[in-house]
This record gives structure tokens, C-alpha cells and sequence, in this order.
């Protein structure tokens, strides 16, 4: 496992020596002094969660009660993401990190996650983050899990610990193409705390993914630590993906 992971970063410095840096969005060449590999333009171009937004689950909301979340457990004290996916800019930085290889991109992803606005409870409880575990397989073809990328660079921001609290009981078929009850199904039971009840007692956890669609794995996750000792958990991804009847 680590040869393989030392042998993918060879090859990316290899890259980045020999090639100039393309914007992992647009493709074109990173203009001189731009920092990461996503362009200015392409992150002016995000397609951010609009306002007004609930202030419990972060998504946006109109003249009507919020519906989303009613996907969350009472446990779950809020959730927050910062734009949409699978579309537009947002969706080519999850693919990029998720499956092309670039984990130099949750930098920039993790940045924009950390200034997200929480409620006061939140910002003054939030113990640390621990991110959603990635099945065994899927960490051998990658390399690396996604979101422990993305929670390292996220606890570095906010100044707080992370904290690998769960493992997974069995593997999980890919959520992509599941029907929100075959979702469920997929993934319940999946996960369990790792780690002595002492290291969750009475913690509020901010659990980290890429992406949320119905939740149905934060969910599972979220379970596991309840049960385990935490206190109260939040999530917070990169992307959500968008239902019918979302506004842009």
C-alpha cells in the first residue's frame, strides 16, 4: 500500500516538473503565482449553495419548511456543504479528487468548506473532525480516502484535531446509482466506532465526506458514533448534489 501511494506522488512531482500545471476544472494552463490547481476563474465560477438556507441543515430554502432535513436524525445537530454537484465546476473538482488522482485539490476545497457559517453552538463545541472511512478496495485503487484528505486539510484550518473514529463492518456497494431506499439498505450496519467509548464521551464530531446526496452514509456513520459515546454530531461536505426543485 505505501509503495503504491509513494509511487503515485513520484509521479505526480514528475509531472509537475516536466508539464505546466493545468486547471483540473477548465484544463487550461494556471496563470503564474496562482496557487493550487484550480483556476481564479473556475472558482469565481463554483456554483455555491444559494440564500436563504436553513440553519440546521445548510440547504437552501424558500418560501416553504425546509424538507431536507427531515433526512437527519435528531443527533444530528446541523450539516453544511458549499456547492453543487455532480454539475458544473463543483462536480469536476469531486471527480478529480475522487477518481483522477488529484488529491492536491482538497486544498482549495477544504479552505471553502472552513469558512462555511455554523451556528454559535457548533463553532464553540466542535471536539474534531473524523472523516467517513473508505472500504478497503477502494483505498487500494486510490491510494489515499478522499475524505480524510479533505478532513486533515479541514481540522488544519479550524485549528482542531481529526480524529479516525470508525471502520467499516463490510463493504458497501457505490452509492452513485442507488434509489434512495436501496441506499439505505446499502449502507446500514456498515460502520462501527473504532476507537474506546472515553474518546467520544459526551463529543460533539463534525464528520467529513466529499459529497452528500440523502445522506444515507453520513446517516450510517452518524449511528455508529452516537452509539459509540458521541454526544451530538455535524457533517459538512464539499458537495450536495441537487434534487428536483432546487434553485440554482
Amino acid at each position: 500500500m505505501r509503495a503504491h501511494i509513494l509511487w503515485r506522488a513520484a509521479v505526480t512531482a514528475a509531472a509537475d516538473f516536466l508539464l505546466p500545471l493545468a486547471c483540473v476544472s477548465c484544463e487550461r494552463a494556471l496563470d503564474d503565482g496562482e496557487p493550487g490547481i484550480v483556476c481564479g476563474r473556475c472558482w469565481a465560477r463554483l456554483g455555491r449553495l444559494p440564500f436563504p438556507r436553513c440553519p440546521r441543515c445548510g440547504h437552501p430554502v424558500g418560501a416553504h419548511r425546509c424538507t431536507w432535513c427531515d433526512l437527519l436524525p435528531p443527533y444530528v445537530r446541523a450539516a453544511r456543504s458549499v456547492a453543487w454537484v455532480p454539475d458544473g465546476v463543483g462536480g469536476d473538482l469531486v471527480h478529480a479528487l475522487k477518481y483522477d488522482g488529484w488529491s492536491r485539490v482538497a486544498q482549495g476545497m477544504a479552505e471553502r468548506m472552513a469558512r462555511l457559517a455554523w451556528p454559535d453552538d457548533v463553532l464553540l463545541e466542535r471536539s474534531f473532525v473524523t472523516p467517513v472511512p473508505l472500504a478497503a478496495q477502494r483505498l487500494r485503487e486510490r491510494g489515499y480516502n478522499q475524505s480524510e484528505v479533505l478532513a486533515t486539510a479541514l481540522a488544519a484550518q479550524w485549528k482542531i484535531p481529526i480524529v479516525e473514529t470508525l471502520a467499516r463492518t463490510r463493504a458497501t456497494e457505490s452509492q452513485t446509482r442507488l434509489t434512495p431506499g436501496d441506499r439505505l439498505r446499502n449502507v446500514a450496519g456498515a460502520f462501527v466506532a473504532a476507537v474506546p467509548k472515553s474518546t467520544l464521551a459526551g463529543r460533539h464530531v463534525v464528520l467529513v465526506d466529499d459529497v452528500v446526496t440523502t445522506a444515507a452514509t453520513l446517516n450510517s456513520c452518524a449511528s455508529a458514533l452516537y452509539h459509540g459515546g458521541a454526544r451530538i454530531i455535524s457533517y459538512v461536505t464539499f458537495g450536495r448534489a441537487r434534487a428536483s426543485g432546487d434553485r440554482l
